[in-house]
């Protein structure tokens, strides 16, 4: 709170403003001569924009600030016990340590002290380290442009474009601490550094309110696609990361379905899986969510926006090949090759920040979801867990435990969701495509059956999977001259929002209106629908009619788990579900089986790995997590509380 009140207070008294970043040259465009002193600094559209243009900067890249990141605190990820490791945030919040957020410079979100807003690196950039700095830089610029006697030089369009950033970032900065933090100061006016603040924490849904009143201002300011606007046209090829109405509604409906959530509306609580309370959402919050989500895919599917899906059209899906024609691939809404640095996302992607592409892909990030004997850099490897590959049902749509279903577990791998081949890692893949030397050959269709050659937990995977939805297995020192060395000019980025998350979304509040088929009045698509878009795209089979009540929340929720798997959304979804502290969610689990086919592995070089028999299929406990109530909140940092007791510390913390 120190901290804030020093930053609310310098803002307030006066900036040196540098409209032009090194960082924001190849996305936002500058004029070279726009730096600028704070009486001109809101006069015309390029200062004010040069101003806001630092805000963008200040986005962290939650998988690549520091050499080796954590970002999916859920139960979906485990990585290898050493103590190197044990400093990462994922294993401190599986001890149930929350307090390491506030000094763990290896997580995005921390409140690292040095951050810097002009750096072009992602190493000096996290989001409360940045938040209140930012906040104050958005109401700055709001009260000096709609002050009365302000003299703008520049068409309405202008102005409105420049406060519709300013709103929708003020609203983004609060929103993203209060999925953590819970109910905060919601600060929306200047302050002077002379003043003595006693803000008292709002209510989580207080913050809601005033965070959707800002997400709502923004959108009715912002354009659809800049590049639409007189003000867009002259930075043609420079708008895609910029703040436009699609994603200022998107957010909007984010937030109302927040506060609509089980945790919002019953409080943070253990044993809701029994109570029900898992299921127990605010449906005028829920509406409101579901229009101005409905809004969203109704400007989409009229054909009204620059958006569009990525295909799921793969000539190899193992190796992310994608055929033919195809302009952006799945895969790259997450990682790009050979397409000379170009950041990931595509048209797909609502919300990125700026983006190195090789030196922080390759060498802090792009080498650590396989064996360290393979990606010989930091020994921290992202794997995913046994207990979340189960939400991969099969390709008929249905779940694994269904008895519809048809999943074998002699051959637990056939015919499965397919994005369960584009994501997942198992037992038998090739993951080496050149010839290894004698030492790895045992590593060249993956060895990830119980005592395989890739099971050794201090350096390969414990839990009988790895993960490739983000980056490629091809990463590794042999198939790298294709993968992540110069070359190809790879580039990795996890977006924050994707259209994807609109539907699934728009679902999930639709079906608290009227289960399957609750629909806003907005919108054409009834909840069922929207989750059949993305099943369609990947040519997984429709959510079965036969699931409704909670049954059907629980298949909305599992399509969440698939489509959005290691994208760091997780943690948030059990936490506002009241699932975080449950039996099920708490347990992280490993694979175990015996081949039976391949045992010498000439199996897999003739055959498709997902065709292998096992026995003896079943999960190992690795770890639980010793959660209760006080878990679904990050503590608030303890200098914070300290300042007046009007500010209090999180319960239980």
């Amino acid at each position: 709170m120190k901290k804030l009140f020093k930053t609310l207070g310098a803002i307030a008294f006066g900036l040196t403003l540098t409209a032009g970043l090194a960082s924001c040259e190849d996305y936002l465009d500058k004029e070279p001569d726009s730096d600028v002193s704070p009486e001109t600094a809101f006069k015309n559209f390029t200062n004010t924009q040069g101003f806001i243009e630092e805000i963008y900067n200040c986005i962290p890249n939650k998988a690549q600030c520091y050499w080796t990141t954590s970002w999916n605190l859920g139960d979906d990820e485990i990585m290898n016990p050493q103590a190197e490791t044990d400093r990462l945030i994922q294993t401190q919040i599986d001890l149930g340590n929350y307090f390491a957020w506030q000094y763990n410079n290896q997580f995005w979100f921390s409140a690292k002290s040095d951050c810097n807003p002009t750096s072009g690196s992602a190493f000096d950039h996290r989001l409360v380290g940045h938040a209140w700095y930012c906040i104050a830089k958005c109401n700055k610029g709001i009260q000096e442009l709609e002050k009365e006697d302000n003299v703008f030089v520049g068409s309405k369009e202008e102005k409105n474009m420049l406060l519709g950033q300013l709103y929708f970032f003020r609203a983004w900065w609060h929103f993203e601490m209060m999925e953590y933090l819970g109910g905060l100061p919601y600060i929306d006016v200047v302050f002077s550094p002379s003043e003595q603040l006693r803000l008292p924490r709002l209510s989580y849904l207080e913050c809601a309110d005033k965070a959707g009143a800002d997400f709502e201002k923004a959108a009715s300011l912002l354009p659809v696609n800049w590049d639409n606007t007189s003000t867009g046209k002259k930075t043609l090829g420079n708008n895609e990361l910029r703040i436009n109405k699609i994603t200022a509604l998107a957010y909007a409906g984010k937030n109302w379905l927040w506060a609509a959530s089980p945790l919002m509306k019953n409080g943070a609580q253990t044993g809701a899986s029994k109570n029900g309370k898992t299921y127990d959402y605010d449906s005028e919050y829920a509406k409101k969510a579901a229009d101005a989500l409905g809004q969203v895919i109704k400007y989409f599917e009229n054909g009204e926006t620059q958006y569009a899906f990525a295909s799921f059209d793969f000539e190899n899906v193992y190796d992310h090949k994608k055929g033919k024609g195809v302009d952006t691939s799945y895969s790259e809404l997450f990682y790009t090759m050979g397409r000379s640095w170009l950041q990931p996302g595509g048209k797909e992607a609502l919300l990125r920040g700026p983006s190195e592409g090789w030196s922080f892909t390759r060498y802090n990030y792009s080498r650590t979801f396989g064996p360290n004997q393979l990606c010989a850099q930091d020994n921290h490897i992202h794997q995913a867990t046994a207990n979340y590959v189960k939400n991969y049902g099969m390709a008929n749509g249905l779940p694994l435990d269904d008895p519809d279903s048809g999943w074998d577990p002699k051959h637990p791998f056939k015919d499965r969701d397919p994005r369960f081949y584009h994501d997942i890692v198992f037992d038998g893949m090739t993951y080496i495509n050149a010839d290894p030397s004698e030492g790895d050959k045992a590593m060249k269709y993956a060895g990830l059956a119980t005592g395989g050659s890739m099971r050794a937990v201090t350096n390969a995977s414990r839990s009988g999977y790895f993960y490739q939805k983000l980056v490629p297995h091809t990463c590794q020192k042999y198939d790298s001259a294709g993968a992540d060395d110069y070359g190809p000019n790879p580039h990795a980025y996890i977006p924050y929002m994707r259209l994807a998350d609109v539907y699934l979304m728009y679902a999930e509040a639709a079906a608290v209106l009227g289960g399957p088929s609750g629909k806003s009045a907005n919108c054409d698509k009834t909840s069922i629908e929207a989750l059949n878009v993305l099943r369609d795209r990947c040519g997984a089979g429709h959510v079965s009619t036969k699931f409704t009540g909670n049954a059907y929340m629980d298949e909305v929720r599992r399509e969440r788990a698939v489509e959005l798997s290691f994208e760091g959304f997780r943690f948030n979804d059990l936490q506002r579900w009241l699932l975080l502290t449950e039996p099920g969610y708490i347990e992280k689990t490993s694979q175990e089986f015996i081949r039976v086919s391949g045992a010498d592995e000439t199996f897999f070089a003739e055959n498709d790995p997902a065709e292998a028999e096992v026995a003896e299929f079943h999960e190992e406990l690795i770890l639980t997590r010793n959660f209760d109530s006080k878990h679904y909140w990050f503590p608030l940092l303890r200098d914070d509380t300290y300042i007046y007791a009007e500010f209090e510390q999180n319960p239980g913390w």
